[in-house]
């Protein structure tokens, strides 16, 4: 069905002409790019991802400790005491650094979790993670010393750690081995 216009009024032109009167036609040709907008970022499944880091390193996990003193000393059951002794010597490259010092604890919660998953996705075995001595802290005490190893027992892709050797950072500083890459 087809429509037929129906005539504008002599009044009906008056009115229009009335209204734009002051209106002045653009000088330009151009027409308006195409604007592409960005992708949607998941706010939620951020949120998740950031959740499930803080569940799986969390604070009130039970470590078993094998320290003595100052020194951080760890080793995952059914590994060979061998790797953790090779460790302690140094006799592993070391692939990356994380550096912790003027951190607060989520900021190094999240940092460190960053920090192993890209040494996980680019295969990298041995890792120095700097948590510093706490000369800095309020009550002249290591912090993140002790979050750090509470939380790098939680891992499963944490095969062992140790203090580094003094010439690396001595008790502020630990050596981690990661598991293979599979």
């Amino acid at each position: 069905m087809s429509r037929k216009k129906k005539p504008v009024s002599t009044h009906d032109r008056e009115l229009f002409r009335e209204a734009v009167k002051d209106v002045l036609p653009l000088n330009q040709d151009k027409i308006m790019p195409f604007q592409r907008y960005l992708a949607p970022i998941p706010q939620q499944r951020k949120r998740d991802e950031v959740r499930v880091l803080q569940d799986m390193m969390s604070d009130t996990f039970e470590a078993v400790e094998l320290e003595t003193g100052e020194e951080l000393l760890y080793l995952r059951p059914g590994v060979q005491k061998r790797l953790l002794r090779q460790l302690r010597q140094g006799k592993f490259s070391i692939g990356a650094e994380l550096d912790l010092h003027g951190m607060n604890v989520p900021m190094a919660r999240q940092a460190l979790a960053g920090f192993l998953k890209e040494c996980e996705k680019n295969g990298i075995r041995c890792i120095r993670i700097i948590h510093g001595k706490g000369r800095g802290s309020y009550h002249k005490e290591p912090i993140l010393k002790g979050k750090v190893n509470t939380w790098l027992q939680q891992k499963d892709e944490i095969l062992a750690f140790c203090s580094a050797r003094s010439t690396d950072g001595g008790t502020g500083a630990i050596y981690v081995l990661l598991k293979r890459r599979r």
